[in-house]
């Protein structure tokens, strides 16, 4: 039997549909409507909240038959449509279905009986049995047992799966923030009932009850003690009463930020559950996508075995650059932006006149914040044959396959472009460009990799290449990251994926670098601080919330406020980054200042003194 859904769980971080029970809400059905039983009514209705969450990016289509049992059922008057509401149910997810989306078919709790009092176990197994063999037959990829809220519900689901199911299945609980039911039992003690038999589920979730923060803190518990991949489908927050209906208030990015930590923290999955709607998915899909690559980075690790490695190029010969910080020596590096245009004169003249003030190298980031702008490669190959000063280009993993992104660094070979910063990337909604598909192949980790391999002579297909590459490459890292955790073990796998040198992330509070640094002291990797002369209060206030990975403290943000006028906050800017560099280098091995809105002049203020 092939485990479709485990599959895709072993390959990369995989994206669930969201509620559809909400989803009727909003559309004026109310809950004295048996939801269900819209697969024989309102069957157009139905199909269009799969096609929203398909066109959102879902992988997985949640079958709308959570309540479809003759338990449930019989409340509505529809028992005897039991067999016909569970097939309509497969037919009309799979109507909507793109060729690699799974079913996932729905199987919720078997409730109580209408006299509100708990139905005998073997009754209860032979009714859930009889539902899962209707949805198993017509087609089903899996079979999910969900919002499971008890032991009991628990053994009378899993009882059923033995005695009737025939192909893969999950169970998915309804647990407090603590990792136990509503009623005080532990979660880990209901896994148990999968370690008496070989009949394993493909996975385990969390959904309903908790909004994103509570559902985070349960995950925390989980992860430590299980061995099953696991899956997080949080509500949308608490609902609140707007004009007599239900309203969930949290917004996709809100939900976006916390599906980001889950997948940070070990989950495989993610969706949502009550509250959650098409909107929540596709964000969640387009900032998860770049985290969820693992699986092809273990591929390029093997395709060196398939040919004899060539010896590398020396660390220290790779560019001038490269020898300097293997010498000791202190470099000091001015981020320049390509423009938006095709003129490269301007950005030329402004690396000349860095080369002129002493600064070693010029970085040269590669859409930074999903922008689109001149071709980074032409741009770096100009600088250093016009402008004679060395480049250290980034390589974002967003808008290039890796067979693109390979074609690329032998490109850069050629012109002798050997300083490479791998980054992964921002996502595209981040942009101007919001509409547009991000690729993410592999991960910064993934890239790093690929370049290793090809400074061993073997290409991202295990094929030998002419000769040996010279990429002097380097990773980027944030101390002031929320998951300290997984940043340090991101940075070491970074370095052990061939990292030569380390780029921060704009640095504003010294201690926090040092205290980063001390964690990773083991690595012997040279570290290059990242420093950001703020241009005036707003720009601080933008770096502030908007740009992922800075931490800006308040104490400079009073610093820049207290300044009268723009001339004057650029002025306190620049003290602050040389006050900055200057605490910073007796334990960094260089600076990378950036230039604020282009103008260079600030970054070779603050560089005055090196």
């Amino acid at each position: 039997m092939r485990d479709l859904l485990k599959e895709k769980l072993n390959d990369h971080v995989v994206i669930f549909d969201g509620a559809i029970g909400t989803e009727f809400y909003r559309r004026d059905f109310f809950i004295n409507t048996s939801y269900e039983g819209l697969n024989l009514s309102h069957a157009p209705v139905v199909r269009e909240i799969h096609r929203n969450y398909v066109e959102a990016d879902a992988e997985i289509i949640t079958t709308n038959s959570y309540g479809a049992n003759r338990n449930k059922l019989t409340r509505f008057g529809l028992a005897e449509k039991t067999a016909e509401i569970n097939q309509a149910a497969i037919e009309l997810a799979k109507a909507e279905c793109a060729e690699d989306t799974l079913v996932a078919a729905s199987v919720g709790p078997i409730g109580e009986s209408a006299l509100n009092t708990p139905i005998p176990e073997q009754d209860a197994v032979e009714i859930l049995g009889e539902q899962m063999v209707v949805l198993q037959d017509n087609g089903a990829d899996f079979i999910l047992c969900e919002t499971i809220p008890s032991l009991r519900d628990a053994e009378i689901a899993y009882r059923a799966v033995t005695k009737y199911v025939k192909i893969p299945f999950m169970f998915s609980f309804a647990i407090e923030r603590n990792l136990e039911t509503a009623t005080g039992e532990p979660l880990p003690i209901i896994l148990e009932l999968f370690e008496k038999s070989e009949l394993c589920p493909s996975a385990i979730g969390l959904n309903c009850i908790n909004g994103a923060e509570g559902m985070l803190s349960a995950l925390e518990l989980l992860l430590p003690t299980t061995k099953y991949p696991v899956i997080v489908r949080p509500n949308a927050g608490m609902p609140k009463n707007v004009d007599n209906r239900m309203i969930y208030m949290c917004s996709p990015e809100y939900l976006t930020t916390y599906a980001v930590r889950y997948v940070n923290l070990g989950a495989r999955g993610v969706g949502g559950c009550c509250g959650t709607g098409p909107e929540h998915i596709r964000d969640i899909a387009r900032s998860i996508r770049p985290l969820g690559k693992a699986n092809v980075s273990r591929k390029i690790e093997r395709v060196r075995h398939q040919e004899q490695p060539q010896e590398p190029v020396p660390v220290a010969e790779r560019s001038k650059l490269a020898a300097d910080l293997n010498s000791g020596r202190f470099v000091t590096t001015v981020e320049i932006t390509p423009p938006r245009g095709f003129d490269l004169s301007a950005t030329i003249a402004k690396a000349m006149q860095c080369r002129e003030a002493g600064v070693d190298a010029i970085n040269i980031p590669d859409g930074p914040r999903a922008s689109s702008r001149i071709s980074p490669i032409i741009t770096a190959h100009e600088i250093q044959e016009k402008a004679e000063i060395e480049v250290i280009l980034h390589c974002c993993c967003r808008d290039k396959n890796l067979i693109g992104m390979q074609a690329d660094l032998l490109g850069c070979s050629c012109q002798m472009i050997n300083n490479i910063l791998f980054i992964t990337g921002d996502p595209p909604k981040l942009g101007d460009y919001p509409f547009a598909s991000a690729v993410f192949d592999v991960d910064s980790i993934g890239i790093l990799k690929v370049a290793d391999n090809l400074n061993h002579g073997i290409d991202v297909g295990g094929k030998a290449i002419e000769h040996p590459t010279a990429i002097f490459a380097g990773a980027g890292a944030d101390p002031n990251a929320i998951d300290m955790e997984r940043e340090l073990l991101r940075l070491r796998e970074k370095v052990d994926a061939g990292a030569s040198f380390i780029i921060t992330q704009p640095v504003f509070e010294v201690e926090s670098l040092f205290a980063f640094m001390d964690h990773i002291a083991e690595l012997s990797v040279p570290i290059i601080a990242g420093v950001w002369p703020l241009a005036s209060y707003r720009n601080a206030e933008f770096m502030k919330n908007e740009v992922p990975g800075v931490t800006i403290p308040d104490r400079v943000m009073a610093l820049m406020a207290a300044a009268n006028n723009k001339e004057e906050q650029r002025g306190v800017g620049i003290r602050i980054a040389r006050e900055t560099v200057g605490a910073l280098r007796s334990r960094v091995q260089g600076v990378q200042v950036s230039a604020p809105f282009g103008n260079v002049n600030t970054a070779i203020e603050v560089l005055a003194d090196i």
